[in-house]
This record gives C-alpha cells, structure tokens and sequence, in this order.
C-alpha cells in the first residue's frame, strides 16, 4: 500500500520515481510537514525494486526555498528540532542524508534558496531549466550557511561557493552561469524539463540496478575519501564476475521496459 502525503507527490513513470515538492504557495519551502514525510517518500521509493532511478523536482514556480520560518515559526517545538538536527547535523531531507542507493535525478525548475541547495548538492545528476536561479541568502537574515556551503565547494570552485554564501541574497547564478561552473549538468528550456528528467532517468535505468548503485557508491566515496582510499574500497566492492544467463538478461529487459531484443552486446556483459 503506498503512503498519501500532504505536501509531496510521489509518482512512478515506467521505472522512474518521481518526489515532487507541493507546497507552490510557499515557495516549496519545507514546514514540519514536508520534513517529516521526506524520509518516508525517500524511503518508499529506495525500497520499490521497480524504481530504477528516482528524479526530484518542485511543483509552480519555484524549485525549492529551504525552511518555511513563517510556518516554523508558529510551531516552536519543531523549530527547535529543526535547530538541533541542523546544529548536529542529522539532517534527512536528501538521499545521501538517507543513504538512498537509488540514483538521483534532480530538475531545478525554478528558484532554488538556501536549504534548497543540499537537494541539488546531494543529488548525482542534475538539470535545470534555462530560467532556474540559484542563490543562499542565509547570510542576508543572519544566519549560518554551513552544510550548503560545504556541498557547494565539491560542486564548483570553493571561491564561487563563498560568494554565494557570503554576499547572500544580493549573489545568484543564472542556469547558465550554473551550467558552466559544473554546479548543473544539462540546461534545458522550461516546458522540456520534465520531459528531459525522464529521458535521462530511463537512460539510467536501462542498467543493471546494482551496477548503478555500486558504482554512484564508488562515486560518492571517491567524493568523500579522496583518490586512493576511494580506489582501494572500489577494489573491495567490485561486482560479481560470474556471466550474466541470457534468462536474466531477458529479465533485466522486461523489467526495465525494454524488448530483450533491444539488448546491446555491452548492456549483456557483467
């Protein structure tokens, strides 16, 4: 049975997820709602063998703006949660703060401010739309930009990053300023961005599901160990050598949506 939420929209479309942000008259910004059914969404999707990508993106106008202070605000028992996890930073908002195997698309569709940032940091691919926007205006209301900041310098220069953290909401990279920095991978035009999250997901998963997984694993350790540590635990984790059986091969096909025919001789090697 899958779960109703009130501020996200969990979907699938052949063998991609979709976890939308649904709160457009806030600006997607997170209330005590959105932070409590993020990590169930993020974990309904991990755990559903028929997703073989997952791609995150925001309902209206706006991707996502971080935290809803006005809405927080009026609820100071979660406000103070949302203190301490961020003060000891036991965040669950994205995948990597769930250890979500899945691979993560992420389409910018607009705004994207503050806590917003940690989904486009912590995600393995990402798009945005030609018009998207990227700014942390922590600074701007007196607060810390710590965790943003941090994800942003393994994105892009450390220097770009610091002044988006430090000059706040009077810095903002465009998409395509975005695009040439390495923060976004591909720029698309507003109305294609769906159709474009989808088209790279499927290429996804077209692959072996634990292929995919062990090797975003070996990406993001080699993010995080640096070079030699990350080499000597790929070496450790490396995937099974037997062949794969033509019966399976037929089976990664059907699941994945595909005719075992369209199998090319490479997809069908270990």
């Amino acid at each position: 049975m899958r779960v109703a939420y009130e501020t996200l929209v969990v979907e699938r479309h052949g063998p991609v997820g979709w976890l939308e942000f649904d709160r457009p008259h806030a600006g997607n910004a997170m209330d005590a709602v959105m932070m409590a059914e993020l990590p169930r969404a993020w974990r309904e999707l991990d755990a559903d063998d028929d997703v073989r990508c997952v791609v995150v993106t925001g309902r209206g106008k706006a991707f996502q703006t971080g935290l809803d202070m006005a809405a927080l605000a009026r609820d100071p028992a979660s406000l103070r949660e949302s203190s301490r996890r961020t003060r000891d930073a036991a965040l669950e908002l994205t995948g990597w703060h769930l250890g979500v195997r899945t691979p993560v698309v992420v389409a910018v569709n607009g705004v994207c401010a503050g806590g917003g940032l940690h989904f486009v940091v912590d995600a393995d691919v990402v798009l945005a739309a030609r018009h998207a926007t990227f700014l942390d205006p922590h600074v701007s209301v007196g607060q810390v930009s710590a965790w943003e900041a941090i994800g942003l310098t393994h994105r892009m220069a450390a220097t770009v990053a610091a002044r988006l953290a430090l000059i706040g909401t009077h810095e903002r990279l465009d998409a395509a300023r975005a695009h040439r920095l390495g923060l976004v991978g591909e720029v698309v035009d507003g109305p294609g961005l769906r159709a474009a999250a989808q088209r790279v997901a499927e290429s996804i998963a077209r692959g072996r599901p634990e292929a995919a997984r062990r090797v975003k694993r070996a990406l993001w350790r080699s993010e995080e160990l640096g070079l030699t540590a990350a080499r000597t635990a790929a070496r450790e984790d490396r995937l099974p050598t037997s062949p794969v059986t033509p019966e399976a091969t037929r089976q990664e096909a059907t699941r994945a949506g595909r005719r075992p025919d369209q199998e090319t001789d490479r997809e069908a090697q270990p």
